[in-house]
């Protein structure tokens, strides 16, 4: 692994990686406040616009520079992990700050919060800073990247916030929508539904940025998208995974390795029914990308095959049209690479394109699943209810993942082998 350095606050290390990740991790335990990570792209000390906040609600820089990942689960360890490519970095950027904002809590309540600056192409650690001293703070930076003489340097900052990540935002240029979600007012009539245009990869700089997210979970597993403002546009689906592979002659020990198309390939898919009756899939199965301008209002946006590498599998819902929608089932198949789940890391995100996101993790796969049920989207008078499914099943022998999700959720379509 290489030598690896625990900091001080306030010192720093040469980063002499092409691409490192950026894993902000810490305990969990019952009453803990949910931890997320965020970087702010800096010209000489603030940002040009809010595009160069990058979180869960905007987790692709438009330069491609910056992702945001997203959460993975260890036992008790959680880690919320950021990609900093420095080849794609614009010139103007001389600093990265990479902040932790607490939801639900103040970060005295959290144990273990570190940051680990980790070579992307090695997996070698370059540096980590613990944080220990934190009391009332619901926003901390952990460090910062800067450019010093041409090279990338990382700096333990450890500064923390009482007025959580819109005040640290705000601090830095950002302008915030402070208000929370709510259902936007009722349309005019006559008006003719502006056509859906593609989600842009960070709001435009004129609206504020909304920091509201849900997470569901197993007790709280249900959300209403007018109640998030997610109402009209578009709605993206995302699957991102990531692979834990065990390597026998390490024994207990974990090496992290991410899914590539040479061992995995997962497929997003949809289940549908129309008010009309009508019913169907979606999914690159027999070429089936569906289409967003008609019937089903539902469309795969391609099949590229290389899961976390990019921004794994997405799959767009047009709301304009949500009232000819009856019921959405979003459900994830393995095409080949592996015999079940087990060793992934699954984390969903829903993000309606005028409304706050909707995320949640898939729990450990402990039986042969090649198929799991996500979420599932229902109409529920004039709004769209979203429920958290994470539902692996097992199909029998001979019964295709689509006929065994079908069966489970009785939605009756005949069914006939596919190819892609």
């Amino acid at each position: 692994m290489g030598a690896s350095m625990t900091m001080q606050k306030g010192t720093n290390v040469a980063v002499a990686a092409q691409a490192v990740r950026v894993e902000l991790g810490r305990r969990t335990s019952p009453g803990t406040p949910d931890v997320d990570a965020s970087a702010l792209l800096l010209v000489s000390g603030k940002v040009r616009g809010d595009a160069d906040l990058v979180f869960y609600n905007q987790p692709v820089h438009g330069s491609g520079a910056v992702r945001h990942e997203g959460k993975r689960t260890d036992g008790d360890a959680v880690t919320d992990s950021l990609t900093v490519d420095f080849a794609r970095m614009e010139p103007a950027i001389d600093r990265v700050v990479l902040a932790a904002s607490a939801d639900g809590g103040t970060f005295g309540q959290v144990t273990g919060l570190h940051v680990r600056i980790v070579d992307l192409a090695t997996g070698s650690e370059i540096a980590r800073f613990d944080s220990a001293d934190a009391t009332v703070e619901t926003a901390f930076i952990l460090g910062e990247l800067y450019l010093r003489q041409g090279a990338w340097k990382f700096r333990a900052v450890g500064q923390g916030y009482d007025t959580g990540l819109a005040g640290l935002a705000t601090d830095f240029g950002i302008s915030v929508d402070q208000q929370p979600a709510t259902p936007p007012p009722p349309p005019v009539t006559h008006r003719a539904p502006a056509p859906p245009a593609a989600p842009p990869a960070a709001p435009p700089a004129a609206q504020p940025v909304r920091l509201t997210k849900v997470t569901l979970t197993k007790e709280a597993p249900t959300v209403s998208l007018s109640k998030q403002g997610g109402t009209s546009g578009v709605l993206r689906v995302n699957l991102n995974w990531e692979v834990r592979k065990q390597f026998k002659s390490w024994g207990a020990k974990f090496g992290r390795a991410v899914a590539t198309h040479a061992d995995l390939d997962l497929d997003l898919c949809a289940l549908y029914e129309l008010t009309d009756g009508s019913k169907g899939v979606v999914q690159s199965l027999g070429n089936a990308f569906g289409s967003l301008q008609q019937p089903p209002y539902i469309h795969l946006d391609g099949d590229d095959r290389t899961g976390a590498v990019s921004t794994g599998e997405n799959l767009t819902v047009n709301l304009d049209h949500k009232d000819r929608l009856r019921r959405v089932l979003i459900f994830v198949t393995i095409y080949e690479g592996a015999r079940s789940f087990a060793d992934l890391h699954a984390t969903v995100t829903l993000q309606p394109q005028n409304g706050a996101a909707i995320d949640f993790s898939l729990d450990e796969c402990t039986v042969p699943s090649t198929v799991c049920a996500l979420a599932l989207i229902t109409r529920d008078g004039g709004d769209l209810t979203v429920q958290r499914e994470a539902r692996y099943l097992v199909p029998q022998r001979g019964v295709s993942p689509q006929r065994t999700i079908d069966a489970a959720y009785g939605w009756g379509m005949n069914w006939t082998p596919g190819r892609k």
